[in-house]
């Protein structure tokens, strides 16, 4: 593979970034219509984009929401977690995982993470529950669905509540079906790196039509809908309203959701051939029988070692964008301040996560960008 000499070779090329959503003129036409329409929140466009999600995951229901986060606080809410509970999530996550119940009161409590599929290892989550655990929020970390029928076992067994925190894995298959469609609260997230991308927004999807009365009230101030009263207010709720501006860009989306995964699958199949004989790094775990994975990201690991932090540097010096995929929750600063977690206490997640990386990854990325990628890349292992 081609080398990169001297220095900054790549700094008149245009950078390379590392996300980008797949925009064209439906997206375009169906805001327009919201516009003409004058019903720019809690209109029509909503709800049709909750009915098309929801028949798209297999799920009975769906309420959008402002932010993935937003739905899985909601989520907390709804089934009252609260102080003196202990919720139970993976290390290896964004922080939201692990906020949207910590806002309700509730402490956090990690179980380590498999080194394979890089999602919650369900012996570690059975060996954190305690006589206040309430739940398990987990994972599908970089759109890999996690093992969800052992974790419905454990929280059955138990007692407790799950929910699937799917924000980044719209798409994905577990035993076949989408990820979604288990019968298990699941949340979705659709920021611009996401493969559905409104901006902002997220959704709950339920088979529970109680469930579904609770968030739609509460994302709306605790508004209780029947009798055609507009403020009647039966529970403490808060602004979590989507708009049907961002709900006209997501029915355009789903629209060519296909097209678009099957873009991202392409995608991560050309690095997986380009970087086949790099030396140095890990590439992501392949699909099997049981899991499809949905591609969000693209992230590689480095081989113990060696330095992931000059690596990184080097592809951004060779106008490559990249980030750390991701830190480990327990060790962000007010996890340390607040809840006393350290370094050391999740051994796997934290070797993973001081070795992984993104590289620009999107529903359109050109095949030369790709090449352009693999061969800075090749060069900063060098």
């Amino acid at each position: 593979m081609p080398g990169v000499s001297g220095s900054r070779p790549e700094a008149a090329q245009r950078e390379i970034p590392l996300s980008r959503p797949y925009l064209g003129e439906r997206e375009e036409e169906l805001v327009l219509e919201v516009l003409r329409s004058g019903r720019m929140s809690l209109g029509p466009t909503i709800e049709r984009f909750e009915e098309m999600l929801a028949e798209r995951v297999g799920a009975r229901y769906c309420a959008a929401v402002s932010s993935g986060t937003a739905a899985l606080h909601l989520l907390s809410l709804a089934h009252g977690f609260g102080p003196g509970d202990e919720v139970i999530t993976s290390p290896l996550t964004f922080v939201a995982s692990a906020n949207c119940f910590i806002l309700t009161g509730a402490a956090p409590v990690f179980a380590d993470i498999d080194a394979r599929t890089l999602n919650l290892d369900p012996a570690a989550v059975e060996a954190a529950i305690t006589e206040r655990t309430r739940a398990i929020v987990a994972v599908d970390i970089f759109g890999y669905p996690c093992e969800l029928d052992e974790l419905k076992a454990i929280a059955e067994s138990h007692g407790l509540t799950l929910i699937d925190d799917s924000a980044q894995a719209l798409g994905a298959e577990y035993k076949g079906k989408p990820v979604g469609g288990h019968g298990v609260p699941a949340i979705f997230g659709f920021y611009p790196n996401k493969q559905l991308a409104t901006g902002e927004g997220g959704a709950v999807v339920t088979d529970s039509e109680e469930e579904l009365a609770v968030i739609v009230s509460m994302r709306n101030q605790g508004r209780e809908y029947s009798g055609g009263a507009w403020f009647h207010h039966v529970r403490v709720g808060l602004n979590y309203r989507w708009t049907d501006l961002q709900a006209a860009v997501g029915v355009a989306q789903l629209e060519k959701l296909d097209e678009m995964l099957d873009l991202r699958r392409r995608a991560a199949d050309r690095y997986g051939e380009l970087l086949a004989g790099v030396d140095g790094i890990e590439l992501p775990l392949a699909d099997d029988d049981d899991h499809r994975r949905s591609w969000f990201v693209y992230v590689v690991a480095v081989e113990p070692g060696r330095d992931r932090d000059a690596v990184m540097e080097r592809l951004r010096d060779g106008g490559v964008q990249t980030a750390d995929y991701i830190p480990s929750v327990h060790t962000q600063p007010y996890m340390v301040e607040q809840f006393g977690f350290r370094k050391g206490m999740f051994p796997v997640a934290e070797d993973i996560t001081s070795r992984t990386f993104a590289l620009p990854f999107y529903a359109g990325i050109e095949p030369g960008d790709q090449e352009r990628v693999a061969e800075v890349l090749a060069t900063a292992l060098g």
